[in-house]
């Protein structure tokens, strides 16, 4: 059993007003007996005691053997949720160095939301309880409050396969706007609701990244007909079915990369508390301006340097949806050079790691809501990395602010732009078998190094060359001297594992060596272990996904007739050593794709109406090529005959899965007998249905 409930905070009206100022944010918990989920915070409203929030909150309660986080609980029994409670909070945003103000909250109990499947209405706030002096509920304000409560019974996977597989080719559908998978975003009521079950489906089986790049493809062909400038920054902007679904992606595929590249600066800036304010007007008594702007450099320089530096710990899948993205947009605007950055610097920079930096509890990189006083310096930092990402041309024109502006001129330098480049290069480069069809080759690192002559099996310092090194995203080369002809090839693909090289085999430090196919090893000494690390980890990088990497290496030479580590005397001896590959693992997510198409089954389910009305506009398009009717104008259908097509054979599967699950609710409670273990003496879930079952037999009668 899987239950699945959002919870929509919409307004509230006549909220106190604290020290003459009311700044509220709402703060959504799902609470046990034992223990409570992450609290989800919506965004701050300010000078309001009647905000309008509108947000949306996922929860989900599951078993044990499903997903293994924080905002998730794990039941044994369907009747636990009857303890659990939603909670809202609601608070004011102060700038006291005591602390946010509680203004009120609610609480509303799961068994009320088990009776009915969506439930919205308004709730006096009460005040906490504990044991402070009792206030009048009507003096805390109220709440209008949407839950939506719903209990998934999750079949074998052989009754979603016809589902599953009209989902899954969604990808190779011709147009993408016909498939299943775009169809859900178009009948749903929010795109995120359609982004969450159909990018965890698509990563369990593997399939992300080829529909993110074609739905993609087709964002950016319309953006070029709805703009006749053709300007590439319109694209993935706002809130598309791509845009949502690449922000679930990186949420999913990022967490543990944003652990290790943000987290660690991220404590120290919330447990030093060091002053950044460097608005004039904010300033306390005693502050130093200068002082201030220095330590604030100080901590975007540090952040900016983890980012730019932490590209061969980007995620596969990431990568992989970059190049896609860099690739897709570099074709549609050619004449626009900075768009193969632009498109991938907007999702990186914007909307993952400036976010990650402004709200960090929301990210699990701190485990509460910053103070004031911290929360104002992430706020500037975040402003600062994200213009950085940017590599807009006129910087201080993103800042309203003058004294961002100011602060800004710190970061006008030719390196910054230069790092956020080779940083975007090797994100969007790597892990695609294609690497060909980008019509230039991206340059990731050139250097002079020494390089062994390969095949030499007699030890001589005749044998030691130096050489310039130049890897790109097609292959790793090396020549006499910058800009000569290539000495060297060596493809991508055949790259079969990269690692340090044992100080014995030539009494050289900082070496490591390429293993390619049929045993050639090519040994290079690095300037110093720094450079050689940074080798190691781009060379890693780009080829980690090639399908014939090796498992096992020998980490020192074949010399004089035998390998120098195992001493094995045969040249093709298999390695002694497992390859470290000189990265994380990527990260495996547990996710069961029998679950997430049984809630895109409920999604379809609920959106029974709209699939009828779009299967409307279908024949509406297909017989009359007049003006579009106001109706059906909200819907993207580029080909009514294939749309309608899918449209037939989802509404097809839904209407079989419905017939399924009303026949397991009738034999669930026919074939059970009351006291089994199935349903145990005391389960309200049976009473219930008895009862109804009375009812309706008496209604009958």
């Amino acid at each position: 059993v899987c239950i699945f409930f959002f919870s929509r905070v919409l307004e509230c009206q006549g909220l106190p007003i604290v020290n003459g100022q009311c700044d509220p944010y709402a703060t959504v918990t799902l609470a046990g007996p034992s223990r409570q989920s992450e609290a989800k915070k919506t965004k701050v409203k300010k000078k309001t005691n009647n905000p309008h929030f509108d947000e949306v909150f996922y929860f989900e309660v599951t078993r044990p053997s499903s997903y293994n986080k924080k905002s998730h609980f794990d039941i044994e029994d369907v009747d636990e949720v009857d303890k659990m409670e939603i909670r809202v909070d609601l608070w004011n945003a102060s700038n006291l160095k005591f602390g946010d103000e509680f203004l009120g909250e609610l609480r509303l109990p799961l068994k009320f939301l088990r009776q009915s499947s969506s439930y919205e209405a308004w709730y006096f706030l009460q005040p906490r309880d504990n044991g402070n002096k009792s206030l009048k509920p009507d003096d805390l304000g109220s709440l209008r409050l949407n839950v939506v409560y719903t209990e998934d019974h999750v079949f074998s996977s052989d009754y979603y396969s016809p589902l599953r597989d009209l989902l899954l080719k969604s990808a190779d559908v011709e147009p993408v706007s016909a498939s299943a998978a775009h169809i859900l975003g178009e009948v749903c009521r929010e795109k995120q609701e359609a982004a969450i079950p159909l990018v965890r489906l698509f990563l369990h089986y593997g399939r992300i990244v080829p529909f993110i790049s074609a739905i993609a493809n087709a964002e950016v062909k319309r953006t070029q007909k709805l703009f006749t400038s053709r300007d590439p920054n319109t694209i993935f902007r706002g809130n598309s079915l791509t845009s949502k679904c690449i922000d679930e992606t990186m949420k999913l595929a990022g967490m543990h990369y944003l652990q290790v590249t943000l987290k660690p600066i991220i404590d120290e800036i919330c447990q030093v508390h060091k002053t950044c304010e460097i608005d004039p007007v904010k300033l306390k008594d005693g502050e130093n301006l200068e002082n201030n702007r220095e330590n604030l450099r100080q901590y975007v320089d540090r952040i900016f340097t983890v980012i730019t530096k932490s590209g061969v710990s980007c995620p596969t899948v990431m990568c992989d949806i970059f190049f896609s993205l860099r690739e897709s947009a570099a074709k549609r605007f050619q004449g626009d050079l900075d768009v193969r950055y632009t498109a991938v610097s907007s999702f990186i920079f914007l909307r993952f790691f400036a976010p990650a930096i402004l709200s960090p509890n929301l990210f699990q990189l701190t485990p509460h809501h910053p103070d004031p006083q911290t929360s104002r310096t992430l706020t500037l930092i975040s402003k600062t990395i994200q213009t950085l990402g940017s590599l807009s041309k006129s910087k201080s024109a993103n800042f309203k602010e003058s004294y961002m502006a100011t602060f800004y001129d710190y970061f006008n330098e030719q390196k910054y732009a230069d790092a956020v480049k080779n940083f975007l290069d090797l994100i969007s480069s790597s892990g695609r078998k294609d690497h060909k069809s980008i019509e230039q080759p991206i340059l990731l690192k050139e250097g002079f190094m020494i390089k062994r002559a390969q095949g030499r099996k007699r030890f001589g310092m005749k044998n030691f060359k130096k050489r310039w090194f130049r890897l790109t995203n097609h292959e790793f080369t090396y020549q006499k001297s910058k800009g000569d002809h290539p000495l060297c090839s060596i493809p991508i693909e055949n790259i079969l594992a990269v690692e340090r090289l044992e100080e014995e085999s030539f009494k050289m430090k900082n070496m490591f060596q390429v293993i390619q196919p049929e045993r050639r090893v090519l040994y290079i000494q690095a300037n110093n272990c720094v450079e050689a690390k940074d080798w190691i980890d781009i060379l890693t990088k780009v080829s980690q996904c090639n399908k014939k990497r090796l498992t096992v290496y020998h980490p020192s030479a074949y010399l004089n007739g035998h390998w120098l580590c195992c001493k094995a005397t045969a040249d093709n001896t298999p390695g002694c050593t497992p390859c470290t590959g000189g990265l994380p693992a990527n990260i495996q997510l547990d996710i069961d794709g029998d679950r997430e198409t049984e809630r895109i089954y409920s999604l379809f389910n609920l959106y029974m109406p709209k699939l009828e009305k779009m299967q409307e506009a279908c024949g509406s398009k297909s017989v009359y090529d007049g003006p579009e009717e106001e109706e059906y104008s909200t819907f993207i259908i580029d080909d009514p005959k294939e749309t309608y097509k899918t449209l037939k054979l989802i509404i097809e599967g839904v209407g079989t899965l419905e017939q399924e699950h009303a026949q397991y609710k009738r034999d669930k409670f026919k074939k059970t007998k009351y006291g089994s273990q199935e349903h145990p003496i005391g389960d309200k879930s049976f009473q219930t249905y008895i009862r109804q079952q009375s009812e309706i037999s008496a209604h009958s009668i």
